[in-house]
């Protein structure tokens, strides 16, 4: 079984939601959670050593720990780290302090390999107070997204798990058109809906750590319309994890 720590906030909170279910047994996975943290705010709880996190199962928390705790409270095969939201398309919003928190990984555990969470855009009309950084524009703040993180993660060697590009991806479909769809991906503009759009991440993680398919699994949220389920999986099963933008 694979041990997968992520280091995040709110959006890792999202997209570990559903992944132990999705996976059955296959995965271990723990989010390491500080509402709104960014990288910025890793590295100086990392210096700290503040007990300041919640260590979360299912996006429910477990536990109250410091990062270090965090990091070797488990043999983690992979460590998963990304930027806050509203500062994920700001390429100088990274330096130093993602040094910092890589430096803590490598240090107290060696074994991981590191990967990066690349998130999604906010949705249309969002009143988020970051959105004016991309214009209040969607596609704008996604294609800011894409190219600050291609830059980060090529910098860095990081394999990208590729929620973001998920959540694109799925808002070109009818099914979750925000004028006429039948679902929405977003429950208040910018986090996921905690069905469908938290699947759609949960989903992702699995393909990305398990190289399975998602057409193949059973689990979904309950109450969820078995078409939309479909659409999601078929999705996501469509994404090249190998040649992303």
């Amino acid at each position: 079984m694979l041990r997968i720590l992520f280091i995040g906030n709110s959006f890792s909170e999202d997209a570990t939601r559903y992944i132990e279910q999705i996976a059955d047994g296959e995965l271990f996975v723990r989010n390491l959670y500080i509402g709104g943290c960014s990288l910025a705010m890793h590295a100086e709880n990392i210096r700290s050593g503040a007990v300041c996190y919640d260590y979360q199962k299912d996006a429910s928390p477990i536990d109250r720990v410091s990062i270090q705790d965090g990091l070797t409270r488990e043999a983690w095969d992979y460590v998963s780290i990304q930027q806050v939201s509203g500062h994920s398309g700001v390429e100088a919003s990274y330096e130093p302090h993602i040094n910092v928190l890589m430096d803590e990984i490598k240090r107290l555990a060696p074994q991981a390999k590191i990967v990066f969470h690349r998130t999604w855009a906010y949705d249309t009309g969002s009143a988020h107070p970051d959105f004016s950084l991309y214009k209040n524009d969607r596609e704008y703040m996604w294609q800011c997204i894409l190219a600050t993180t291609k830059s980060i993660t090529a910098r860095y060697n990081l394999p990208i798990i590729p929620s973001g590009d998920a959540i694109a991806a799925a808002r070109r479909e009818p099914e979750f058109d925000l004028e006429g769809g039948v679902a929405q991906l977003t429950r208040d503009t910018f986090h996921l809906s905690l069905d469908y759009g938290r699947y759609v991440a949960g989903l992702v993680l699995y393909k990305f750590f398990t190289g399975k398919s998602p057409l193949a699994v059973d689990f979904a949220p309950e109450n969820c319309d078995t078409g939309v389920i479909q659409k999601i999986k078929s999705v996501v099963h469509a994404l090249d994890f190998d040649n992303l933008a």
